[in-house]
């Protein structure tokens, strides 16, 4: 007789957590992991500290570590002297350095001063005024634009009127030219 697909499939799950969660162990409780891995750790540590090769072993894995460790090559490759140049070579810019750290605990005073501690509670202040100061700004962009505009007109007018003053005056020299007996310009 043929399993079916839902069988042959609980089967393959089943098998799967055998590996995973392993056998039921005694009182058909599972084992748990770790105090598995836990006593693993201790039989293996026992035998190897019973084994002189083994602690020698463990002693080149730490050394070869630290050999392969970045700052290690960096350690090496580069002589005493040559940190030296390093430093010298930095020297001004880390007296800058010192000078300033100097002068921050100089001034730590003033940053634990009551003024800077009372920051927080001058922020809403701070926040409203400002806000102020835009509403400010945008009504002074306001003004500043209507007087531009009014500059504006009053610049067309004084032009419209100079015109008409100009034309007005020619017209008058037409009239008056003919009564005094002056050429026309």
């Amino acid at each position: 007789m043929e399993r079916s697909g839902v069988e042959d499939l609980d089967a393959r799950l089943q098998a799967l957590e055998k590996r995973v969660c392993g056998e039921l162990g005694k009182n058909n409780r599972p084992v748990k992991c770790a105090e598995s891995l836990a006593r693993i750790n201790t039989a293996l540590a026992n035998t190897a500290n019973k084994r002189e090769r083994v602690k020698i072993l463990h002693k080149k894995i730490e050394d070869l570590l630290k050999y392969l460790d970045p700052q290690f090559t960096d350690y090496i490759a580069v002589p005493d002297a040559m940190k030296l140049e390093f430093i010298l070579a930095e020297e001004d810019f880390l007296r800058s350095q010192a000078a300033l750290l100097e002068q921050v605990k100089n001034l730590q005073p003033l940053l634990d001063s009551n003024h800077i501690k009372a920051v927080p509670e001058l922020t809403t202040k701070v926040q409203r005024l400002s806000q102020i100061h835009i509403e400010q700004q945008n009504h002074n962009e306001e003004v500043s634009a209507e007087v531009r505009r009014l500059f504006e007109e009053y610049n067309k007018m004084m032009f419209l009127l100079s015109k008409q003053f100009t034309q007005w005056d020619e017209t008058l020299r037409k009239l008056e030219a003919p009564k005094q007996g002056q050429p026309i310009e």
